[in-house]
C-alpha cells in the first residue's frame, strides 16, 4: 500500500494541502475529485514522487512499481509507434538477458549442491515469475492489442511519433504505462484525448487490472464505471467516500448538510458571545471577563464551508432568431489533406430545430465537417450551403488556445464584441464568476478552466441560431458541464455538438452521426440510443460486428432484405419528420378551442356552434394525420434506423 502521512503545500498564503493522511490499498479503484484548483493533480504528483511537499512523506513498499501518466507528453525521438510503446517493456528485456546469463553459467557449473548454485536457481526463479507477472512472451501481441484498443490503426504503429498530434502522443504514453502493469497506476485525466470507442475499451481494461488505480477526471460514467472509493479534496482537506462518483455525491450532500447545520449554529454561538463581550467591554468591572472571552473565542475551532465549491457559472444562450427550415446541407462532400482522405462524398441536412451530435473515432472527421460548416476551412470537392437568415456560434475544440494571452480578461470581451453590447460586460462576466478585480486578470495567468469560461462569455455576445460546438466540456468540471448542458437543453436554435462525453451528450441531441470509414452513419436518437441500437460495449467492435453480419446476409442471400439505400433512408427519416410537423399544429389549434370551451359563458356565445364543429374537424383530421405518423413510424422501424 501506499501511505501518504501529514501532507501540506502551501502557495505564498494560500493553503493547497492541509496535513492530509491517506491510505490507498493494493487493489484500490480510487477517483480523487474537487473542483478546479483544488490541489487535485498537485496530489498525484506527489503520489508519484514528482512533487515534494512541504511537510509529511510518502511511503511505497520496496519492489513496488508506479505509472503516472502527465496531462502533457511529448516525444522529440525518431522511434515508431509500435518501438515507443515496446519500450514499456524495458524490464522484461533486462529479465530475458540476466536468465540467458544465469542459463550460460550454469551449463558449465558442475557444483549443483553449493549455496552459490541453490542462489541462482532461486534467482532464476523469482525472474521467471516477474516475466511470467509481465506476460513477456505476448510483450508484441500485448502491445499491438493495447494500441489498437487506443485507437490506433495497423498502419499508424510503423509511424514516426512526431508524425501525430499531442492528444495521439498522450495515448502512446498511456499504452506505454498500462503496457509495464505497475502496481499503482495514477492517471491523470486519462479520457481527455480519447473518443466513446476508445474510452469503453480503457473501461474494461481497468475492470480487469490487478493492481491499484487513482484517476483524475471529469467524466462522470468513466468514474462511475471504473472507481469503487472517491476521495475529495475541499478546502486543503480530503474526505474519503467508499463509494463511486454518483453515489458519493449523493454522501456529499449529506455530509455538507449537516455541516451547514454545524456552521449556522457556530455563527449563532459566535455572534451572541461577540454581542456579550463588546457589552462587558463597556463595563470597567467586566473587562477583563471580556478579554477572557475574547480568548476562548480566538481558539475556538471554527468550521469552514467552501461557497465556491457549488458556485457556478450562470450561462442562458440568448434567443435565436428564426432561420429557414434548411439550416445546413451538403451534397458529395469531399475532404482530403494532401494524400490523407478524411471524408469521401458525404451528404448532410440539418433542419430548423435539429439537435445533433457527432461521435466516432478522433481523425474520422467530427471537427473537420463542423469547421466546414463554420467556414473555418474549405471543401475540396463537394457542396455545402447555409440556409436562409443562419447566425452561427461557434465553440472550437481548442477555442480557449485562441484568446490572446497579453489582453485582460475584459479586454478580450471588449475586443469581441459589437458596440451595443458594451455597456452589458461586466454584468455578462459576472456570471460567469468574473467579478471585480477578476476582470483586470490576464489571459495568461488563468486556469484551462477559467480560459473556456470566458471563451463562452464572448459566444453571448451576438444573436445565433445555429450552435456549433466542439468537445465544449474539455475544460470544464462537474458542476461547469452540468450548467452548460441545461443551457443547450433550453436553447431554442439548432444544435450541432462534437463530444466524447457519454453522460453529457445522453439527452441532448435527437440525432447522432457517427463518423466512420470517411461515411456518416446517423441514428434517430441520442447517444444512449446509438449505443443501444449498435448493442456492442465497445464501439470498435463495431467494424467487427458489420463484417459478420454482411457474411452471414451473404450467405443467406435469399433470406436476407436488401439493404436501404442512403437516399431511401433520408426519405423515410424526411417522411417521419413531415408527418410530425401537422400533429404539433393540429395539437395546439385543439389546445386554443379547448381553453375557449373551458369558459363558463362559450355555449351561450353566437359562435359555439361553429366552434365546435371545427374541433371536431380538427379531431378527424389529428386521426388522419397519427394514421400518417404511424405508417412513416412504421416503415423505419421496417428499415432498422
Amino acid at each position: 500500500m501506499i501511505t501518504a502521512t501529514d501532507i501540506s503545500v502551501k502557495y505564498g498564503d494560500r493553503v493547497l494541502l492541509d496535513h492530509l493522511d491517506v491510505v490507498i490499498k493494493d487493489q484500490d479503484r480510487i477517483g480523487l475529485t474537487g473542483r478546479n484548483g483544488a490541489g487535485k493533480s498537485t496530489f498525484l504528483k506527489i503520489l508519484a514522487g514528482e512533487v515534494v511537499p512541504d511537510t509529511g512523506t510518502i511511503a511505497r513498499p520496496n519492489g513496488t512499481t508506479l505509472g503516472f501518466l502527465h496531462q502533457e507528453v511529448l516525444f522529440k525521438g525518431q522511434r515508431t509507434v509500435r518501438e515507443e510503446a515496446m519500450t514499456a517493456f524495458e524490464e522484461v528485456r533486462k529479465i530475458e538477458a540476466r536468465q540467458a546469463e544465469i542459463n550460460k553459467d550454469m551449463q558449465v557449473r558442475t557444483d549443483y549442491e553449493s549455496d552459490s548454485y541453490h542462489k541462482l536457481l532461486d534467482e532464476w526463479s523469482e525472474l521467471n515469475d516477474r516475466f511470467l507477472h509481465l506476460d513477456g512472451a505476448s510483450a508484441e501481441a500485448n502491445t499491438e492489442k493495447v494500441l489498437k484498443g487506443l485507437g490506433f490503426k495497423s498502419a499508424d504503429l510503423d509511424r514516426k511519433t512526431s508524425e501525430f498530434s499531442g492528444g495521439w502522443q498522450m495515448r502512446i504514453e498511456l499504452a506505454k504505462i498500462l503496457l509495464r502493469r505497475p502496481d499503482y497506476l495514477l492517471l491523470d485525466e486519462p479520457t481527455n484525448h480519447l473518443d466513446i470507442e476508445s474510452i469503453l475499451w480503457l473501461e474494461k481494461f481497468m475492470k480487469d487490472y490487478p493492481g491499484a488505480v487513482v484517476l483524475i477526471s471529469h467524466d462522470k460514467l468513466f468514474l462511475d464505471n471504473v472507481t469503487k472509493r472517491t476521495l475529495e479534496i475541499e478546502l486543503g482537506n480530503i474526505y474519503d467516500y467508499q463509494v463511486p462518483y454518483s453515489k458519493y455525491l449523493i454522501q456529499r450532500a449529506e455530509r455538507r448538510e449537516k455541516l451547514q447545520a454545524a456552521y449556522d449554529n457556530q455563527q449563532k454561538v459566535i455572534a451572541q458571545r461577540e454581542k456579550t463581550i463588546n457589552r462587558f467591554m463597556a463595563k470597567a468591572t467586566k473587562t477583563k471577563m471580556a478579554q477572557s472571552m475574547k480568548k476562548q473565542l480566538d481558539k475556538m475551532d471554527r468550521i469552514e464551508l467552501d461557497q465556491s465549491d457549488t458556485e457556478t457559472f450562470k450561462l442562458r444562450f440568448p434567443p435565436a432568431p428564426r432561420s429557414g427550415q434548411i439550416v445546413v446541407e451538403g451534397k458529395d462532400i469531399v475532404k482530403s489533406y494532401g494524400d490523407i482522405s478524411v471524408l469521401q462524398g458525404v451528404d448532410l441536412r440539418v433542419e430548423r430545430g435539429d439537435r445533433v451530435a457527432f461521435v466516432g473515432q478522433n481523425g474520422q472527421g467530427k471537427t473537420t465537417l463542423a469547421k466546414i460548416i463554420t467556414g473555418v476551412e474549405s471543401l475540396t470537392k463537394g457542396n455545402l450551403e447555409l440556409g436562409h437568415n443562419v447566425e452561427i456560434g461557434y465553440y472550437a475544440q481548442d477555442q480557449s488556445d485562441t484568446l490572446y494571452p497579453d489582453l485582460t480578461i475584459l479586454e478580450t470581451m471588449e475586443q469581441a464584441s459589437p458596440p451595443e453590447m458594451r455597456t452589458k460586460l461586466r454584468s455578462i462576466l459576472g456570471a460567469f464568476m468574473f467579478s471585480g478585480e477578476d476582470v483586470e486578470k490576464k489571459v495568461k495567468v488563468l486556469s484551462g478552466g477559467e480560459r473556456a469560461r470566458l471563451a463562452m462569455a464572448c459566444l453571448l455576445l451576438k444573436p445565433f441560431n445555429l450552435l456549433v460546438l466542439d468537445e465544449p466540456t474539455n475544460h470544464l468540471d462537474m458542476l461547469s458541464k452540468e450548467v452548460l448542458k441545461e443551457a443547450i437543453m433550453e436553447f431554442d436554435g439548432t444544435l450541432l455538438v462534437v463530444s466524447h462525453d457519454r453522460d453529457f451528450l445522453a439527452g441532448l441531441s435527437s440525432r447522432t452521426i457517427e463518423f466512420r470509414d470517411h461515411q456518416l452513419h446517423e441514428y434517430l436518437g441520442d447517444v444512449n440510443y446509438f449505443l443501444d441500437k449498435r448493442a456492442l460495449n465497445d464501439m470498435r467492435a463495431v467494424e467487427q460486428a458489420t463484417a459478420k453480419a454482411a457474411a452471414q446476409a451473404e450467405a443467406a442471400a435469399s433470406e436476407a432484405q436488401p439493404e436501404v439505400s442512403y437516399e431511401e433512408r433520408k426519405r423515410l427519416q424526411r417522411n417521419l419528420r413531415n408527418a410530425e410537423t401537422p400533429i404539433e399544429k393540429l395539437e395546439s389549434a385543439q389546445e386554443k378551442i379547448e381553453l375557449e370551451m373551458a369558459d363558463p359563458d362559450f355555449y351561450g356565445s353566437p359562435n359555439s356552434e361553429k366552434t365546435i364543429e371545427r374541433y371536431q374537424q380538427l379531431k378527424k383530421e389529428m386521426e388522419s394525420a397519427m394514421a400518417e405518423w404511424e405508417k412513416a413510424q412504421a416503415e423505419v422501424d421496417e428499415a432498422g434506423l
